[in-house]
């Protein structure tokens, strides 16, 4: 069983940076391509970006390429978005997901973790 714990989410002012961390637990779990979605209120969930599991690949949403960052650490079996130049549209409960067969964007992802909420303000 693989389990997912995001962290790193707050409030944080238009122009700020932040990085969320995803901890990640799991045989095999250094295997698994992961991957970050989010949902903000009233919308649809939609990707942001993804790994694979031995991190030469990346993909990102046309929304956040080029202002975030999605990275991995195998040895720590932590995956990071590193988030720059955030916008309030930005806000939203950012979920971290994992998948032992799948990478990309969509949401073929077996495993979701809780989420953690990041809010911009203007």
């Amino acid at each position: 069983q693989v389990q997912l714990v995001e962290s790193g989410g707050g409030l944080v002012q238009a122009g700020d940076s932040l990085t969320l961390s995803c901890a990640a637990s799991g045989r095999r779990i250094n295997q698994y391509s992961m991957g970050w979605f989010r949902q903000a209120p009233g919308k649809e969930r939609e990707s942001v970006a993804a790994v694979r599991w031995a991190g030469d690949r990346t993909w990102y949403s046309e929304s956040v390429q080029g202002r975030f960052i999605i990275s991995r650490d195998n040895a720590k079996s932590t995956l990071y978005l590193q988030m720059n130049s955030l916008k309030p549209e930005d806000t939203a409960v950012y979920y971290c997901v994992a998948d032992l067969y799948y990478s990309g964007l969509d949401e073929h992802y077996d495993y979701w973790g809780q989420g953690t909420q990041v809010t911009v303000s203007s």
